[in-house]
C-alpha cells in the first residue's frame, strides 16, 4: 500500500509549529512508518528544487506555518498549493497572520527604520538597508522582496483547511495528523483540533457576575488562580477565542492571549472581545468609561495579537 505524501514548510514565523511537530516526540517514529515526508525543510536537507520536479497534486497534504511576508514566502506558498491536493494553514501565523501581522500597524520603510537604524545596539551611520536586488562586481545579489502588508495563508492561495495555535498543542497536532491519515475528513474549509465553544467553556477558573472598574497586566498583580482572570481586571481573550488548547496558559496562570483564533462566524476576534470586555464595565458615566479604556496599554496587541491580518482591518493606514 502506497503511503500518503505529507510535506511541512515554515515561511514567516518564529518555528513554534515546527517545534510542535517535535513535540508528538516518539509518535514521529510512528509517523515516519504511515507517510512519507517528502518536503521538511526545517529536518531534512530538502531544496525547493524538489517540490519543482513533482508532479502537479503529488503531495496529499502540506502542512504550512507561518504569514506571508515577503515574495519567497508567497512562491513557496503558490508552489505547494500547486504540488498538493490538500493544503492546512497551520498555526496561528498562517491562519490569521499572528504575531508577523502586527507589522500592519506600519509600513516596510519604518520597519526597516526601526530594525536597521533605531535600536539601541544597531550602528549604521550610513542607513543601509536591504534591498531585493545589489549589483556587484561578481554579479547580482538577491535576497526575497519584503512586503509592508503581511497576509495570511488563505488571502495567498486557496486553503482547504486550518489548525490554529501558537503552536498548536502537540495532541492537537497528532489528532489531525490522525484525522489526514484515516481520510476521515470534515468538510473544505473547515479549522480541525479546535472546538466551537469558547475558550471559557474548558476554563476551571470560577466565574461570578463581578463587574471591574479596573484593568490591570499581569505585571502589576499577583493573578488569583482560582478565580475568573476577567474578573479580577486582566485581560483575557478567552470569551472570543475557541477552545481545544486545555487552557494550558490559564492553567500556568496566564490570561489567553487569543491565539486559537475566534469563534465560529465570528468575522472579526478582537471586535467580538471588546464586545465581552465592555458587557463587564462596573462603571456607567463616559468619562469613566473612557478612563478605564485607557488603561489598556497596547489595543492593537492585545485584541488583535493573533488576528490583525485576518480582522476587518487587516491593516492600519500609513
Amino acid at each position: 500500500m502506497t503511503k500518503p505524501k505529507v510535506a511541512f514548510n515554515w515561511a514567516s514565523s518564529c518555528g513554534g509549529c515546527e517545534i510542535a511537530i517535535l513535540e508528538l516526540g516518539t509518535k514521529l517514529l510512528d509517523l515516519r512508518d504511515k507517510v512519507d515526508i517528502v518536503f521538511w525543510p526545517a529536518a531534512f536537507d530538502f531544496k525547493y528544487s524538489d517540490v519543482e520536479a513533482m508532479a502537479d497534486k503529488d503531495i496529499d497534504v502540506t502542512f504550512f506555518n507561518g504569514a506571508i511576508q515577503n515574495s519567497e514566502n508567497e512562491h513557496v506558498a503558490k508552489l505547494l498549493r500547486t504540488k498538493s491536493k490538500l493544503l492546512v494553514a497551520f498555526g496561528a501565523c498562517a491562519y490569521g497572520g499572528g504575531i508577523p501581522a502586527l507589522a500592519n500597524t506600519t509600513n516596510r520603510e519604518q520597519v526597516f527604520k526601526r530594525i536597521y537604524k533605531e535600536t539601541p545596539t544597531t550602528e549604521n551611520p550610513n542607513e543601509v538597508y536591504p534591498k531585493a536586488k545589489v549589483e556587484m562586481k561578481e554579479g547580482e545579489l538577491t535576497i526575497p522582496e519584503f512586503y509592508s502588508t503581511v497576509k495570511t495563508l488563505d488571502q495567498t492561495v486557496d486553503v482547504d483547511y486550518y489548525v490554529p495555535g501558537c503552536p498548536p498543542v502537540a495532541q492537537q497536532v497528532s489528532n489531525v495528523i490522525d484525522v489526514f491519515i484515516t481520510g476521515d475528513l470534515p468538510a473544505k474549509g473547515s479549522v480541525l483540533g479546535a472546538k466551537n465553544k469558547s475558550l471559557c467553556h474548558e476554563c476551571k477558573r470560577v466565574k461570578g457576575d463581578r463587574k471591574i472598574t479596573k484593568l490591570v497586566r499581569t505585571y502589576q498583580t499577583l493573578p488569583d488562580p482560582e478565580k475568573c482572570m476577567l474578573e479580577q481586571g486582566i485581560i483575557c481573550m478567552g470569551p472570543a477565542t475557541r477552545g481545544g488548547c486545555g487552557a494550558e496558559c490559564l492553567n500556568a496562570n496566564m490570561p489567553c492571549r487569543g491565539c486559537y483564533g475566534a469563534l465560529p462566524n465570528v468575522i472579526d476576534q478582537g471586535g467580538k472581545m471588546l464586545s465581552a470586555l465592555s458587557s463587564i464595565f462596573g462603571v456607567d458615566s463616559e468619562e469613566e468609561i473612557a478612563k478605564l479604556v485607557e488603561q489598556v496599554a497596547d489595543p492593537i496587541g492585545t485584541f488583535y495579537r493573533y488576528s490583525l491580518a485576518r480582522s476587518l482591518m487587516r491593516r492600519t493606514r500609513t
